[in-house]
C-alpha cells in the first residue's frame, strides 16, 4: 500500500481555496508553531489552540506559553492570529497515561497524548465554528505525523469538523522552525514535555557525556 503525502494533500487542499476559512491550530509550543504558521497564514485565519496539559511541571508550562505569546507579538505571520489557552489540567493527561508510564517515548502513552489533545481541539472546532483544525505537531522529526492524521481524520469524523492533513516537517519544515526560532530568540526545550520525556531526555543526555568522557579517557 503506497503510504500517502500529506504535505502533498495539503498544498492540493490549500491550492482549491476560494475564500480564507477558518483554522482552528491545536499548538505545543512557539518553536514548533513558527514554521507551521509562516506556512499557513496567507491561506487562513487562523486561532492557536495551546491545550497541553502533558507539559509539566507547572513552570514549564507556563514558559512555553510566554514564548507562544512572543512569537505571534513579534513575528509578522502572527499579527493576525488569536490564542486561546484553556485552563492547564494535568490530570487529564495523567489519566490517559494510567498504566503506560513505563511506556517508551513514541509508543502507546503518547498515542493516547495525540488524542486527547486533538480531541479538545476538535471540540473545540465545533463549537467554535470553525471550518478546519489541525497541529503542529507534524513539524517535529520524533513524531508519527500518519498516526497523527489518522487521529486526526477519525476525530474529524466523530465532531463533524474537517481536519487539515499535514506533515509541517517536509519541505524543511523542521528546518525552518530551527531557524526561526533562532531569529525570534525563541525558548527551545529538550523534551516533549511530559515526565516520562523528561526523565527519557535526562537518562539520554546522562548515557551521551559517559560515552563522550569515557572516550576522553580512552583516546
Amino acid at each position: 500500500m503506497q503510504q500517502r503525502n500529506y504535505q502533498r494533500e495539503m498544498d492540493a487542499l490549500i491550492a482549491s481555496l476560494d475564500a480564507r476559512p477558518r483554522l482552528l491550530l491545536h499548538s505545543c509550543c512557539g518553536p514548533c508553531s513558527s514554521a507551521c504558521l509562516e506556512r499557513l497564514a496567507p491561506h487562513f485565519d487562523i486561532d492557536v489552540f495551546f491545550y497541553n496539559p502533558n507539559i509539566l511541571p507547572a513552570e514549564e508550562w507556563e514558559k512555553r506559553l510566554f514564548w507562544q505569546k512572543h512569537l505571534l507579538e513579534t513575528a509578522p505571520f502572527g499579527k493576525n492570529v488569536g490564542l486561546i489557552v484553556p485552563e492547564r489540567d494535568e490530570t487529564a493527561f495523567r489519566l490517559a497515561a494510567a498504566g503506560l508510564e513505563a511506556e517508551a517515548e513514541g509508543g502507546a502513552r503518547c498515542t493516547e497524548c495525540f488524542v486527547l489533545r486533538l480531541s479538545r481541539t476538535a471540540e473545540a472546532a465545533r463549537e467554535g465554528g470553525y471550518d478546519y483544525f489541525a497541529t503542529t505537531l507534524t513539524v517535529s522529526p520524533h513524531k508519527n505525523a500518519p498516526l497523527i492524521n489518522a487521529i486526526g481524520e477519525k476525530l474529524a469524523e466523530d465532531h463533524g469538523v474537517l481536519w487539515l492533513p499535514s506533515d509541517f516537517k517536509k519541505k524543511d519544515g523542521y528546518k525552518r522552525s530551527v531557524e526561526l526560532s533562532a531569529k525570534y530568540e525563541l525558548y527551545r526545550q529538550d523534551y516533549c514535555g511530559c515526565v516520562f520525556s523528561k526523565r527519557e531526555a535526562e537518562e539520554r543526555k546522562k548515557r551521551l557525556e559517559k560515552a563522550y568522557n569515557g572516550k576522553g579517557e580512552n583516546p
